[in-house]
């Protein structure tokens, strides 16, 4: 169980640590992102209409709408989703903690999962890691695209990005053994 512990710690390092250079070092942080031209003007104006931090999808669906005149209303004009914060209190070093939890207990819950599998060579091993990974991937992000349109460049980067930190921690995982029985090693 130390050694699974030790894989998932290390994996999550791993996954961070990519995650950075994804983020910083490359392109693949700020893919499909664009700056607002001339904001100024939309600041004001969200000032004065939305009322507080929230998820806003626009155009709004009143109640008694049919899907169909909603379809008609998105199709004709401007529809997106926005996160809109009047006042952020923002800490850079609170979110690196917050992503650093966040990868390491998917390190440990993957890693765990992996111990318990019969997955016993090292391609095997690593294979349950990288399945993990787009399942990962695929699981939120594909739905955003989709449903909400995401931009296709910033949906795609980011699943490379979530797969590749799963096959960072699995190249850890699978060189530590973890796996090949039925029992947590």
């Amino acid at each position: 169980m130390k050694r699974t512990i030790l894989a998932g710690i290390l994996g999550g390092l791993a996954m961070f640590l990519w995650s950075g250079i994804a983020h910083m070092a490359l392109p693949l942080g700020e893919a499909g992102i664009q700056q607002i031209p001339n904001e100024g003007a939309l600041l004001a104006a969200m000032q004065t209409v939305l009322p507080s931090h929230g998820l806003y999808m626009f155009p709004n669906m009143p109640a008694g709408m049919t899907q169909e005149q909603y379809q008609t209303k998105v199709t004709s004009g401007p529809s997106g989703l926005l996160i809109y914060f009047p006042k952020r209190d923002f800490s850079f070093g609170r979110s690196l903690a917050v992503e650093y939890t966040t990868e390491l207990l998917m390190a440990l819950l993957v890693t765990y999962l992996l111990s318990t599998s019969s997955a016993a060579s090292f391609g095997a091993r690593f294979g349950f890691f990288a399945l993990a990974g787009l399942i990962a991937a695929f699981g939120t992000n594909m739905s955003y695209w989709n449903w909400y349109g995401f931009p296709s460049g910033y949906s795609f980067a980011y699943m490379f990005t979530i797969w590749m930190g799963y096959v960072f921690a699995g190249v850890v995982a699978a060189s530590m053994k973890i796996g090949g029985s039925k029992m947590p090693s």
